[in-house]
């Protein structure tokens, strides 16, 4: 099938459904919450069948990483958005500027949302906006990742059986079929990717001037400051650089360590490994690299660096290999001395390596090596001063901060989820995402003698007196 015809079957379908969601009209709260629950049910009845296929799909993938991050933190957000959407729904009441005059805002529907996830976490990345989507009375259309085959076929299975095609519908296919489906006039439109693949979409969705939420990655960094303990940072940092072998985008992406800590961080490296993954290789809670092309992407990376001068860290298990081709597994790696002419230094690493780089005068110098690249989706610090805390959430500008821990934010309903600048635009979960999908509808009713109106009225000679005044009391 050519871009033509893709573009043309898709639009026949999203004609179908904005033509659906119009006809019925603005959903009521128990067809939002049903539709949540919904959701739910199809994760809950098919878990094994779910984690099975995404395991699958990774050539291996732990089921405690895909039942904790796809499958139970994903029905949380359903069940969050379930039982908060009829407060969210009230329309909010607004000042107005006489009395008997009415203004008031109301939620409203914007339509029919697309979303393309990504193959990271493919039932989280779906359903996850969905809370959002189906809190604030959307239908939508669902383009899963064509890396995750078995998994988004049995999602395809699923959603039929679950769903009105009227309601929720996925759309299966390669890049091309992802194409047209960003090119589509949706009334929104949501991505998780890559920066780059971001840039596509974002320019396609202009063309129709579709809304976009773009949810990207960058070098989330990690600054290690003075007072913070080595063994914490490490254990933590490392906790979700080895969580589906750091296949996130909010996962650490390089180290910022203060001068002459190097040792110290590498020795509580070594210790967490030996705890968490005393092998690898043959361990069922270490995830495997989703493709050979990734897997050899990663390599390179390594090898890059290598030949540029870093010092490589394997943390394999003692006696293990550091990476294997047939299980696609690489141990998590530190490398150190690294320079900014290492690939590793310049691309998102989306793997279990981590750069180390130091400073040597204060963690200002950190934060200006930070600010010198483009805005992160996350950043992560560990220390305990209060005013260098402070000194890194204002002088930084990512996605989020978390202070003494990585990726907490992620979990919490109660804050948005989301980039800015080259890590993305907008952002979701919770209230957040229920606003990020509806549109913000003022209503007003006139009082009776039209008090507003009537200054806009010629003639406007006796009226000039009053402005006249007005402006001269400003100066």
């Amino acid at each position: 099938m050519n871009a033509t015809q893709h573009d043309q079957q898709l639009l026949h379908i999203l004609h179908s459904m904005k033509n659906a969601h119009l006809q019925a009209g603005p959903a009521s709260a128990a067809l939002r919450r049903d539709r949540l629950l919904r959701s739910i049910a199809l994760i809950r009845d098919n878990h094994a069948a779910i984690a099975n296929a995404i395991s699958a799909d990774f050539g291996h993938r732990s089921a405690y990483q895909t039942m904790a991050a796809d499958l139970v933190t994903t029905i949380n957000m359903l069940q969050h958005s379930a039982d908060n959407l009829e407060s969210w729904m009230a329309a909010e009441s607004a000042d107005v500027p006489v009395a008997g005059m009415q203004a008031w805002i109301v939620p409203q529907p914007l339509g029919v949302v697309g979303i393309i996830s990504p193959w990271n976490f493919p039932i989280n990345l779906a359903f996850g906006p969905l809370a959002g989507v189906f809190a604030a009375g959307n239908t939508a259309m669902l383009k899963p990742s064509e890396l995750t085959p078995k998994t988004s076929e049995l999602l395809a299975e699923l959603v039929a059986r679950y769903f009105d095609p009227q309601e929720l519908t996925v759309v299966l296919g390669d890049a091309d079929v992802g194409q047209a489906f960003s090119r589509l006039p949706f009334d929104h439109l949501v991505f998780t990717g890559s920066t780059n693949v971001g840039k596509h979409v974002m320019r396609a969705a202009a063309e129709n001037l579709v809304p976009v939420t773009l949810e990207l990655g960058g070098k989330s960094p990690v600054v290690v400051d003075v007072d913070a303990d080595p063994a914490l940072a490490a254990a933590r940092t490392l906790t979700i650089k080895t969580f589906n072998a750091g296949q996130i985008c909010i996962s650490p992406d390089y180290l910022l360590l203060p001068e002459g800590a190097e040792d110290a961080f590498v020795t509580a490296a070594r210790s967490f490994m030996q705890q968490a993954f005393p092998t690898v290789q043959s361990n069922p809670d270490y995830t495997a690299i989703i493709s050979d092309r990734h897997y050899q992407r990663l390599i390179n990376l390594l090898e890059d660096a290598q030949n540029k001068g870093a010092r490589i860290i394997s943390l394999a298990p003692e006696g293990e290999p550091a990476f294997d081709a047939d299980s696609r597994k690489i141990a998590p790696h530190l490398i150190l001395a690294v320079t900014e002419e290492m690939a590793v230094m310049q691309e998102e690493i989306f793997g279990p390596l981590l750069p180390v780089k130091t400073w040597s005068t204060s963690v200002a110098e950190a934060i200006d090596y930070i600010n010198a690249h483009p805005r992160p989706l996350a950043a992560y610090y560990f220390g305990n001063d209060a005013q260098r805390q402070q000194q890194m959430a204002q002088r930084t500008t990512s996605g989020a901060l978390v202070i003494n821990d990585v990726m907490t934010h992620a979990s919490l309903d109660s804050l948005p989820f989301g980039g800015v600048g080259a890590s993305g635009t907008g952002a979701y979960h919770g209230i957040h995402g229920f606003r990020r999908f509806s549109h913000a509808k003022p209503v007003v009713v006139q009082d009776e003698a039209g008090t507003t109106n009537l200054r806009l009225r010629a003639p406007y000679q006796d009226k000039m007196a009053l402005l006249t005044s007005l402006l001269d009391q400003q100066q």
